[in-house]
């Protein structure tokens, strides 16, 4: 079976498309089949790619060139922000089994599977249309495989531990600001700083001379780390993105941050569903009151408790399976 993924990332753009499609290399890899990756990127993303078939190529820019090298595969799936529809289009010609990941329904997608794990998934107005298949909703969510699985956490008594992570890049400097707060007001915890592989260096320089005694920098961290760090932090408080379904799986308490007006909606249904202890903004003055008051909160084990069993309800690891095994399916029917 011949499998090709084409995304897009790198340092300007982060790794989410990448590490989302490398978890779905993984189910393929999982059941005998091993998918090629084709990122417009830089070479930053061979960080979170492990042992992946991948190579850099604008594959937006000339798609005539994946077409040439790779001529007719099985399964095509393909990941991106940037690519226009007549791209869609064009190299959807190239497979039995055309698929598409979309987290927002702003393209008409040609016939085949569109793909969308978010948890607001049900709430976008998506075309009906009788070649489409629809994938929809957090049961359908691809998680790195080390998420696939994941031990009972303990919620502690006591509050004393908290992780700070805004992902690879941190673009809006929230790291040193959420770590001035938390040395300031909260000096006592263990804090665990995620220091990304695409922070700035400045950032970094903040981040360190911020830093107290009770203060771990974890830079680059894996997938297993940041299980691991997940598994032993009380709280945490991370950016609205990708990470909030990872903390989630563990059942870590989390106080959610919107860093990017993509991240509002997917962040919302969060809060609503009972996981976020709150939801803050990055560009919200009062955002230092907030979390404190946030954080404050937390310390009470019954809402930790009810928290961290509200996120594991909602993500159960298992959504990589069941794309690729919807994926395969519709192959074989097709065929």
């Amino acid at each position: 079976m011949k499998v090709l993924i084409l995304t897009e990332g790198g340092k300007e753009i982060g790794f989410g498309h990448v590490t989302r499609m490398y978890a779905i290399c993984q189910a393929f890899e999982e059941v005998g089949v091993r998918p090629y990756m084709i990122i417009k990127g830089d070479a930053s993303i061979g960080s979170v790619l492990g042992d992946a078939n991948w190579d850099i190529f604008d594959w937006i820019s000339d798609p005539s060139g994946v077409k040439d090298r790779f001529g007719g595969v099985d399964i095509l799936l393909i990941d991106s922000y940037l690519a226009p529809r007549e791209v869609y289009e064009y190299l959807s010609k190239m497979a039995k089994v055309p698929a598409y990941y979309d987290d927002f329904g702003g393209i008409e997608y040609p016939c085949g599977v569109v793909i969308n794990g978010n948890i607001h998934a049900e709430l976008i107005d998506y075309p009906e249309s009788a070649c489409v298949r629809y994938l929809r909703g957090v049961k359908y969510l691809p998680m790195r495989k080390e998420f696939w699985e994941v031990e009972d956490k303990e919620i502690s008594n006591e509050l004393s531990s908290v992780l700070v992570t805004f992902g690879g890049e941190d673009l809006r400097g929230m790291t040193p600001l959420v770590l001035s707060i938390l040395t300031k007001h909260f000096k006592d915890y263990r804090k665990f700083v995620v220091i990304g592989k695409g922070f700035k260096e400045d950032t970094i320089k903040e981040v360190e001379a911020l830093s107290d005694s009770r203060t771990e920098l974890v830079f680059h961290p894996n997938a297993g780390k940041m299980k691991e760090l997940m598994l032993k932090a009380d709280i945490a408080i991370s950016a609205a993105g990708q990470t909030l379904y990872e903390l989630a799986r563990v059942g870590v308490p989390t106080v959610g941050v919107v860093v990017a007006d993509n991240q509002e909606l997917q962040a919302q249904v969060f809060k609503d569903k009972g996981f976020l202890a709150d939801l803050l903004y990055w560009n919200d003055k009062r955002s230092e009151l907030k979390l404190e008051e946030s954080i404050c909160r937390l310390e009470q084990y019954e809402i930790r408790a009810r928290l961290s069993s509200i996120g594991k309800l909602l993500v159960d690891g298992k959504g990589v399976r069941r794309i690729t095994s919807n994926l395969v399916i519709k192959l074989n029917t097709n065929k």
